[in-house]
């Protein structure tokens, strides 16, 4: 039985960054850039208005305030996506809308509200003449020439991740797709006779499939693209076939069949078409999780396909994929923060350790008065799954203590909170090896 850090080292090891692709940006949301982006223009392309108002010369304004006006003529208006007609000269103004090109001559923008245009709308009817009602200063409203980004710099690196804030800055660069590192395919695979698809009626003594669905939702989460490769029987000729199917993915991930049971069998094919890393691990739940690589001939040469083979027990699985499983996919897409968001809180419920492992119990974390708690959400038996759906984080009882008492302190890996979080307000996960 190995540690969980020696077992996420040895998962880690049998993965590597994918290879990338070109594709439309939208469709590249929370993938990792694999080139370098630089611009081929200006942003903005000209100085422009940065509000609704009137183009002014700065010194045109001195002594202006709403008790003594300056008035000057209006020559023009400019819309956005317009360019400019009229120069801007001494004692005149051009009306300016948002994102128009500010008019040569104007060095400054008064917004309508420091003007009196509803006033002379309402009484004058016309705008041949405008009053200004405060004094500006030059750049006042005015947004320069490639103040965002300039022509030939480079604006986003080979290895960023792409939010919307980034898709919106390729889509300003007049960039229609780009080249990112690739979504891994994870085969998904529950084992067992006791199995039956959800769609199927229930026979006494039967379960309803429900790995297959947290594993491949748990994929799709973190990035990866599930392929379901349905349900395997308690059988080595069921589960080879059906492996099989999936050797041509980036990962293949299978639930039930490793522990010491007589039909647990995934150990057993492992062993035969490949190699195991290992299949126990020193943490509750999760302690049957077997890991290796199935060997494929492909274009005559030998392929490595890693296998991660998850517990049974749902909640088990689940655990195990978020220590393990998640882990590798990011490594994959390319990602190098694999660490999970962790916090300290106070732990609210007395938790025994027995056996000397590591225990990822589920707690819901609540903020009171600037600091975290957690408590339990209940019965922590490996089957209860609801366990799972009314946690927002797992509290870590290390190996080494016989357990914690209300009121110590624990950290908290927190389920719903993205890796790509500010680490300022957390600490180190197990990923760092603290326990």
């Amino acid at each position: 039985m190995i540690s969980v850090e020696e077992a996420l080292e040895k998962v880690l090891s049998y993965v590597e960054v994918l290879e990338p692709e070109e594709k439309p940006i939208l469709d590249c949301l929370g993938q990792v850039l694999a080139e370098d982006i630089y611009s081929p223009i200006d942003i903005p392309p000209l100085d422009n208005s940065a509000m609704d108002g009137y183009a002014v010369r700065d010194g045109d304004t001195r002594g202006a305030s709403r008790s003594s006006p300056k008035d000057l003529i209006v020559v023009g208006e400019i819309a956005a996506g317009s360019l400019p007609t009229e120069e801007v000269k001494p004692g005149t103004a051009v009306r300016i809308m948002t994102g128009a090109p500010l008019p040569e001559g104007a060095d400054a923008v008064v917004q309508f509200e420091d003007t009196d245009e509803v006033s002379r709308k309402s009484s004058r009817g016309n705008l041949s003449q405008i009053g200004i009602l405060c004094q500006v200063e030059k750049g006042l409203n005015v947004r320069y020439r490639g103040e965002d980004i300039a022509k030939g710099e480079l604006v986003l690196e080979n290895g960023k991740l792409l939010r919307p804030s980034e898709i919106g800055v390729l889509a300003s660069l007049g960039r229609s797709t780009a080249t990112v590192i690739r979504r891994p395919i994870v085969a998904v695979l529950a084992t067992g006779d006791e199995l039956v698809n959800i769609d199927q009626p229930l026979p006494p003594g039967k379960i309803h499939d429900s790995n297959t669905y947290t594993v491949a939702a748990e994929i799709f989460r973190y990035g990866g693209i599930p392929r379901i490769l349905d349900i395997g029987r308690d059988s080595v000729l069921s589960l080879t076939e059906k492996l099989d199917e999936g050797l041509d993915a980036d990962m293949l991930i299978t639930s039930g069949g490793v522990s010491l049971g007589d039909y647990d069998i995934v150990k057993d094919v492992l062993a035969k078409r490949g190699e195991i890393a290992f299949w126990t691990v020193c943490m509750k739940p999760g302690k049957p999780l077997a890991f290796g690589v199935i060997n494929k001939i492909e274009q005559g040469r030998e392929k490595k396909v890693p296998l991660l083979g998850l517990p049974g027990n749902p909640v088990s699985s689940m655990v195990t994929f978020e220590q393990f499983a998640r882990p590798a996919i990011l490594k994959m897409l390319g990602k190098e923060n694999l660490a999970k968001p962790a916090i300290q809180a106070i732990i609210e419920d007395d938790v025994r350790n027995t056996d000397g492992r590591r225990i990822f119990a589920r707690v819901i974390v609540t903020e009171r008065e600037g600091k975290y708690y957690a408590r339990l959400t209940g019965p922590q038996g490996s089957g209860i799954l609801t366990s799972m759906a009314n946690a927002d984080g797992l509290a870590i009882i290390p190996e080494s203590t016989t357990g914690v008492k209300a009121g110590d302190i624990v950290q908290v890996q927190m389920l719903d909170w993205s890796e790509e979080m500010s680490a300022t307000s957390l600490i180190s996960s197990p990923l760092k090896g603290e326990d």
